[in-house]
């Protein structure tokens, strides 16, 4: 994939750094540089609100001294600037005690070619475009029969340009843009107001879904949520909504981090190659899927990336690892180190989704009969080290198998081993975020309400 003429340039400077660091004494060194752009327009009650442009180029350099090694960021691009950088991150690293797991990535592991994944559009657009789109979105949703004010709509664009470069021969860039709307919307009135919203992001334009209908789903969300009750505290089946499912993988994906099982702080730190999940779950995470909105050519250390499957059938394949605690786990990196400005690789997920289960979400409803539905979560009530659960929920009583009446201020509750091995994903599984789940069952959680 051939260079554009800002990336050719942002792995320019990203060399002269490396360059500058092992003239001051580093023996080895590797610079990250984000070059973006973004644009975001906010509109409340069909007037502007705010317009917000922000564009910035930031540099993050490791320096390294045998089994030492520091991090330092800045921003100014002049030589003396960058001379100073450089110069300080070398007087870090060596007042840094040694860590036996840094260094690099291997070198037959690093991308040769960087595959084109179709994660930038040429479209830029103005204010004015933007704006059109947050009062159409906001419009739709205040449209709806129900909605008594407005918390505003939204939209935004967005640019960056990724540079990697490391003083053992690798150096790759690549672009992506992003383009999102979003709305939220309240319903009734006095203390009986409910609140919802809706929003859609996409790498190109023309995969976002439209105002209106963002818009109406947030307007339709809102509604159904009037009127909630309360429950009594029970034993149920939760059926958890698309948009909150994704958060069981993030749980998931948390646990399989290869510095959390390194560390011996994760609640599935002896279960490689057992069942963990029901035979139904499949999961896989693709960074090369096109147009996905966490895609990449390579890792944070320039490692080519590939397809993995965690849990295939319920059994857990592997853990996510980059370099650093791939070796103190005595394995290899598989490509999954994430990188920011300011500090080292550590490992993550990429585009990570459950495969489509068997069943519809409404056979999924008869099947159970009696439980709940859940929409939100508030809180992080999670213990990564035993698995133990408890999240505020609010959503729907589902009663002979449909959906009955909107409930709230209820708290779910059970262990992440024991959730996992109950879960059932429906078949409605669409790619609208970076961690994506169909609708989930998970049988017999506890339920605190009344």
């Amino acid at each position: 994939m051939s260079l554009s003429d800002n990336e050719a340039a942002n792995i320019a400077l990203a060399q002269k750094l490396i360059e500058l660091t092992q003239a001051a004494g580093a023996d080895a060194a590797d610079v990250l540089v984000i070059d973006s752009a973004s644009l975001s327009v906010s509109c409340r009650m069909g007037e502007l609100e705010d317009t917000e442009r922000a564009e910035s180029r930031d540099i993050g350099l490791r320096a390294m001294l045998g089994r030492k090694q520091a991090f330092v960021s800045g921003s100014a691009v002049d030589d003396e600037a960058l001379k100073q950088l450089a110069q300080r991150a070398v007087d870090m690293a060596q007042a840094t005690p040694e860590d036996r797991y840094c260094g690099f990535a291997p070198e037959d592991r690093l991308t040769k070619t960087i595959p084109a994944l179709d994660i930038a559009d040429a479209h830029e657009p103005d204010s004015d475009a933007l704006l059109a789109m947050a009062v159409a979105c906001e419009g739709a949703a205040r449209a709806v029969e129900g909605i008594t004010n407005s918390e505003g709509g939204g939209a935004g664009w967005g640019r960056a340009t990724t540079a990697l470069a490391t003083s053992h021969g690798f150096e790759g860039a690549y672009t992506s843009t992003s383009f999102s709307t979003s709305c939220a919307v309240i319903g009734g009135a006095g203390e009986a107001m409910e609140r919802d919203y809706a929003s859609h992001s996409a790498r190109h334009l023309e995969d976002l879904d439209a105002p209106e209908l963002i818009g109406q789903r947030a307007g339709e969300r809102t509604v159904k949520r009037l009127n909630p009750r309360k429950i009594k505290s029970t034993k149920a089946d939760v059926v958890y909504h698309p948009r909150v499912a994704a958060s069981l993988l993030g749980h998931l994906s948390a646990a399989i981090s290869g510095n959390a099982i390194a560390r011996g702080t994760s609640f599935l730190r002896d279960s490689m190659g057992e069942k963990i999940m029901s035979a139904a779950v499949t999961i896989e995470d693709d960074p090369l899927r096109p147009r996905g909105l966490r895609s990449a050519g390579f890792d944070g250390e320039g490692v080519a990336t590939e397809k993995l499957i965690p849990v295939d059938k319920g059994v857990l394949q592997c853990w996510w690892l980059d370099s650093a605690s791939a070796r103190q786990l005595e394995l290899e990196t598989n490509g999954r180190a994430a990188r920011g400005i300011g500090g080292p690789p550590g490992p993550s997920a990429t585009n990570l989704y459950m495969q489509n289960g068997k069943d519809s979400v409404e056979t999924l409803l008869k099947n159970i009969g009696t439980g709940f539905y859940v929409t939100e979560l508030i809180g992080m009530g999670v213990n990564g080290v035993t698995g133990d659960y408890s999240r505020g929920a609010s959503g729907f009583w589902i009663e002979n198998g449909e959906i009955a009446y909107p409930v709230s201020e209820i708290t779910i509750a059970g262990n992440l081993k024991e959730m996992f091995l109950n879960m059932t994903p429906a078949d409605d599984l669409e790619f609208r975020r970076g961690v994506n789940a169909p609708t989930i069952l998970v049988e017999g959680m506890a339920l605190a309400g009344l």
